[in-house]
């Protein structure tokens, strides 16, 4: 444990109040042309306005300045954990997110379906987003072509649009390393990276990461879109102190993607189902309502405020926070003790990417200072009362306006 976690869980007590965590994934963002809205200004909120007129906000730095945080990482420090020393892949995260058990010496690999030219140039790195369907058709096609290599076991597993997500099995009594470089380029008009391992101990898996790259595109290659396969994120089996233990907290997550389903379990929080797609809030919300009784501390995530993002959509961006803007009065009906909206990295539309610009943070309270913010936007944020702050102080800011930590010291 971190000495910050250490430190915290000396200090938690148990109350009665609830803690609602809203991570709007990806929401920070940048003008189109300088001195131009980011899309959070642009958006039209009036509910979050309304909530940033009676709340404290402040900026957040998830990793550290100028480092441009992963999903794993952004959420990792939200929760208290410092992401420089609680060190998960992608591929660990998404297949706990969907029910697959790694066992010692596996190693699990996020996988992207990608769109390839004829030189083997990448045109589009998420192959037009294909349907769950199409995913699924995809994932079959390889699983008959792709059951092992080299005497290795291969699970191939569907996650969601051009999402997938590999598993090389390790013999019994032997391991592979998880020391590999990335065969994502993420970018276009270039080929599809080689993996190099890191380590000796990693020589085998990128030897079989290369195989299975190439035994792919074979077998896609009458597929007019979904021809190619591109890896990052390789992970073995992690291990994190129980966020109950740290935090004293009954905590549940709410989230449709399994990424973010897995991290919740890897830190020990109860996954809660969720009707509908990963983009219908409604089935969240009624999630949320169900067990509100049950839990005191809630993390519900909002992904498509990032995916917009990275496709470079301004306006549908705009869009989508204007949606979770008319939700948030059906979060507010439940009077959360505290509530917490931020995201965990910022997805400017004019990147196209994360980023490393601090997100904005909002936390409502009795106990807060208000400061009589305008509305939830960066510019308010760097104005605001909380300052500029690091991703790992979040949990314990939280905690203390819920009064659920003692005093330190005598």
């Amino acid at each position: 444990m971190s000495d910050l976690l250490e430190t915290v869980r000396g200090l938690a007590k148990k109350t009665e109040s609830k803690i609602l965590m809203v991570v709007l994934d990806g929401v920070g963002g940048l003008p189109l042309t300088p001195g131009g809205d980011t899309e959070l200004a642009a958006a039209r909120t009036p509910n979050l306005d309304a909530l940033a007129q009676e709340s404290q906000l402040g900026l957040v730095e998830l990793v550290g300045a100028g480092l441009t945080p992963g999903s794993g990482p952004g959420h990792l420090s939200l929760f208290g954990y410092d992401p420089l020393k609680y060190v998960v892949g992608r591929g660990a995260l998404s297949a706990v997110g969907i029910g697959v058990k790694l066992n010692s010496g596996d190693v699990a690999v996020r996988g992207n379906f990608a769109t390839l030219d004829p030189n083997r140039l990448i045109l589009d790195r998420r192959a037009g987003r294909p349907s769950d369907e199409k995913n699924v058709e995809i994932v079959t096609r390889l699983r008959a072509a792709i059951s092992e290599i080299d005497g290795i076991p291969v699970e191939i597993y569907t996650e969601s649009e051009h999402r997938f997500v590999v598993v090389f099995r390790a013999p019994e009594g032997q391991t592979l390393g998880a020391n590999i470089s990335d065969v994502d380029p993420q970018g276009t008009g270039v080929q599809p990276m080689t993996a190099v391992p890191g380590d000796p101990s990693s020589d085998r898996t990128a030897a079989l990461v290369n195989a299975f790259v190439a035994r792919a595109e074979i077998a896609l290659r009458d597929e007019p879109q979904v021809n190619g396969v591109l890896f990052r994120g390789y992970s073995d089996v992690p291990h994190f102190p129980s966020f109950a233990d740290a935090y004293g907290l009954t905590a549940a997550c709410i989230a449709s993607y399994p990424m973010y389903k897995g991290l919740a379990s890897l830190v020990g929080m109860d996954v809660l189902h969720v009707e509908g797609h990963e983009d219908a809030l409604d089935g969240k919300v009624q999630a949320l309502r169900e067990n509100w009784a049950k839990y005191d501390f809630f993390y519900f995530h909002v992904k498509k405020t990032d995916s917009t993002g990275e496709d470079g959509d301004f306006a549908e961006k705009v869009h989508k926070i204007e949606l979770f803007d008319e939700l948030l009065p059906q979060l507010l009906e439940l009077r959360p003790d505290v509530l917490a909206i931020v995201g965990d990295h910022s997805t400017p539309s004019k990147l196209r990417s994360h980023s490393w610009h601090p997100v904005p943070l909002l936390i409502r309270s009795e106990y807060g200072r208000w400061d009589h913010a305008a509305r939830y936007t960066e510019e308010e944020a760097q104005r605001g009362s909380l300052g500029l702050r690091k991703g790992t102080d979040v949990m314990p800011l939280l905690m203390a306006n819920a009064l659920k930590l003692n005093k330190y010291g005598a």
